[in-house]
């Protein structure tokens, strides 16, 4: 549970009244739109993210409490597709204190923005404009999408894992250049010459005294 990471969108949500019951509906997260800065990186969802997991058991939570549930696609309650846009959601709120208190604080303009649970299976990154860009490229389990009262990053410490992670093999792959030494100049490799002769002339002498 420890890699779930949660991300907001500017997305508008809207509430509308079809006869007596209100549907809520918006987008959870938008495509190829970057994040703010993540504490080190900026992040994007690519197109395809989503494909595989709209039939998750995925609820529909206010701030993605799981005291306040307000849907869930196991029961037919919350309602997902993905489109040009990004990840949409769309659900009839409960009769309960959280349904009736979400509808009326977004009726006065209160919440407007959504947010989505989530853990990737895939990801990739650049520098880009100065910076490390993220691109989730494929989410492996979606958990909940979320109206929600703040549109923030709060949790972003996965992704900053997986980009040491990302760092440290660019590391382990850059290949290792050894500085050449110096080449020596022509008056001392003579003296160097020079030196081991008289060593070798004393060795010899050393020896024949022994002798």
């Amino acid at each position: 549970m420890s890699n779930i990471e949660k991300r907001a969108f500017n997305a508008e949500i809207e509430v509308r009244a079809e006869g007596e019951t209100p549907t809520i509906s918006g987008y959870a997260s938008v495509f190829n739109k970057r994040s703010e800065n993540l504490g080190g990186f900026r992040e994007v969802i690519a197109p395809g993210a989503f494909d595989g997991v709209l039939n998750d058991d995925v609820r529909a939570l206010f701030n993605h409490d799981a005291n306040f549930l307000l849907a869930r696609t196991a029961s037919g309650t919350l309602r997902l597709s993905v489109d040009e846009e990004g990840l949409r959601y769309e659900f009839e709120p409960p009769n309960t204190t959280a349904g009736r208190d979400l509808v009326e604080s977004m009726k006065r303009g209160d919440i407007t923005q959504s947010s989505f649970a989530f853990t990737v299976a895939s990801d990739s990154w650049e520098e880009r404009d100065g910076g490390m860009l993220r691109t989730i490229n494929k989410v492996e389990r979606l958990y909940d999408v979320s109206p929600v009262t703040y549109p923030a990053y709060p949790d972003a410490s996965v992704g900053l894992r997986s980009l040491e992670a990302f760092r440290s093999l660019q590391e382990a792959e850059s290949p290792v250049i050894e500085e050449a030494a110096p080449a020596a100049s022509p008056e001392v490799e003579d003296n160097a010459k020079r030196e081991l002769e008289i060593l070798s002339l004393k060795q010899q002498l050393i020896e024949i005294g022994n002798e």
